[in-house]
């Protein structure tokens, strides 16, 4: 599998602070992003957004709207959950990455980033999947990694997918398919299952029980 690092893309050089915006306005319409870096001096300062070059005088240089460009950005040595939330937060599809002395060596696209993610365990591995629910307080990560291993499955990953309130929605992916026996031992650690599994035997004995009521019913 790749590292994350691999995917730090260099094939467009930054936009240069001395230009203007009508030279910003004809690269975005070559190009589909939603941001891109500038330097000055080759120090990076910032990026512009595509949106904002198309309100600001065109004649204007960058260099005199500064004040309009976005401050995000990576480290190099980042792990790729962390780059995928700078994505996610400043609703961008390209991230500017700097190294440690805050040189700038590149830049991440978000479907560079999606398919290194579509390469990690958690998607590329078979297996199942479970969503679970519980009081934010009373949910314990080892526990859940507990459960899971006490069915002999391994666990390929989890993650918080959702907090309502005082409750927490953890999304859990294991080597198992056949997940019937870690449903049930999640429900006997009092983790409601969001997710619905045709092999979950709690569900079928209840439809059972209700068929069979209705046909008493009926009677």
């Amino acid at each position: 599998m790749h590292n994350i690092i691999d995917y730090i893309n260099k094939d467009i050089k930054p936009l240069d602070i001395d230009k203007t915006v009508y030279d910003a306005q004809d690269f975005f319409l070559d190009l589909n992003y939603s941001h891109f870096p500038i330097l000055e001096d080759g120090v990076f300062v910032g990026s512009i957004s595509k949106d904002n070059t198309d309100i600001l005088d065109g004649n204007s240089k960058l260099s005199d709207n500064k004040y309009e460009f976005d401050r995000f950005y990576v480290r190099a040595n980042m792990i790729w959950l962390d780059v995928l939330e700078v994505f996610a937060q400043n609703e961008t599809n390209i991230v500017p990455v700097l190294d440690n002395s805050n040189n700038y060596v590149g830049y991440y696209e978000l479907e560079d980033v999606i398919r290194f993610l579509h390469e990690t365990p958690f998607l590329r591995e078979e297996g199942g999947i479970i969503v679970i629910k519980k009081e934010t307080s009373k949910f314990s990560m080892s526990q859940i990694a507990q459960i899971v291993e006490s069915n002999n499955a391994k666990l390929l990953g989890l993650f918080i997918s959702k907090i309502e309130g005082d409750s927490v929605e953890i999304t859990v992916k294991t080597t198992q398919s056949s997940l019937n026996d870690i449903i049930q031992t999640f429900r006997r650690y009092e983790y409601e299952i969001i997710s619905e599994h045709q092999e979950d035997s709690y569900l079928q004995n209840l439809k059972d029980r209700s068929d069979y009521l209705d046909k008493y019913l009926n009677i």
